[in-house]
């Protein structure tokens, strides 16, 4: 073969053998989980009684990234401290550790931390512990934007609890309209996921907010399984589905509503919702 072919046949495989790593880049699995904070009037639905069952949970669904709500740090410590795999990273939401956080969990062996921090959702969302729009505890919103160790490529990652009583709806969908700025304001080109307790069901207006520049994983994914009500009050009967998973710059191929047990006993008084997402090929893999 001559020279010059040579050089073109290098050249024409290792185009295609980049082409295929990008292209065979594992799927992305994300989870929402509302832990229940530890609250010593849960009765046999305490902390101490369910931690390990949520230990179990946690490794049988294996998500690269985790996003929990009411998290104390005593859980998220535990957690990581039982699963090698995983470190945890967020702050209370009064600024410090002595409230719910919403922490995020991530495989140190798939991803890396690029960078992370936090904002209210108030109208001083640089204040830590701000409340505004009438509801009584502050809420707000922990972000990371990730890199996939395994071909570079990266994404924003939100994580969120809304304002939880009836009368907060306003709320809720000013809330969603505040994370809705901000993703305006992030590069175009990166994937994002956000996840949550949201606290009101998808034909509310914040569903509907959110929605208008990002889909709903329990919507699009092409597989399903478990109950789509995700809310169950340690009942195993769920009735609303206000845990969601929505993203943009990726394919959602399957979602699972998770209702792991054991003789009668749940991780949680929510499900966690679990979704493989695989990348969007108009989403680039450079930095």
């Amino acid at each position: 073969m001559r020279p010059s072919r040579l050089l073109l046949t290098a050249i024409a495989f290792a185009m295609f053998g980049l082409s295929g790593a990008t292209l065979a880049l594992p799927a992305l699995r994300v989870m929402s989980f509302n832990v229940r904070y530890p609250s010593p009037d849960d009765g046999a639905n305490r902390w101490e009684q369910r931690r390990d069952l949520m230990v179990r949970t946690i490794r049988e669904q294996h998500p690269d990234v985790l996003g929990t709500q009411e998290l104390y740090k005593l859980q998220g410590d535990y957690l990581v401290g039982k699963l090698p795999h995983y470190t945890w990273f967020g702050l209370g939401r009064y600024g410090d550790d002595r409230d719910e956080h919403m922490g995020v969990f991530y495989r140190t062996d798939r991803l890396r931390l690029v960078e992370s921090g936090n904002f209210w959702l108030s109208d001083t969302p640089d204040k830590p512990g701000s409340i505004s729009w009438g509801h009584p505890l502050p809420r707000m919103v922990t972000w990371a934007l990730f890199e996939v160790k395994a071909g570079g490529r990266r994404f924003y990652y939100y994580n969120t609890h809304f304002p939880y009583r009836d009368q907060d709806e306003p709320a809720r969908t000013r809330a969603a309209q505040e994370i809705a700025g901000r993703l305006e304001a992030l590069p175009a080109n990166l994937p994002f996921v956000l996840t949550g307790d949201f606290n009101t069901t998808p034909d509310s207006p914040a569903h509907a907010l959110l929605t208008r520049g990002l889909q709903d994983a329990r919507i699009s994914a092409g597989t399903h399984s478990g109950p789509e009500a995700t809310f169950h009050n340690f009942t195993g009967k769920p009735n609303r589905r206000i845990d969601w998973i929505l993203y943009r710059g990726f394919h959602a191929t399957a979602v699972h509503t998770v209702t792991t047990s054991h003789e009668g006993r749940y991780p949680s008084d929510h499900f966690p919702v679990s979704a493989e997402l695989t990348w969007d090929a108009a989403a680039p893999p450079e930095k």
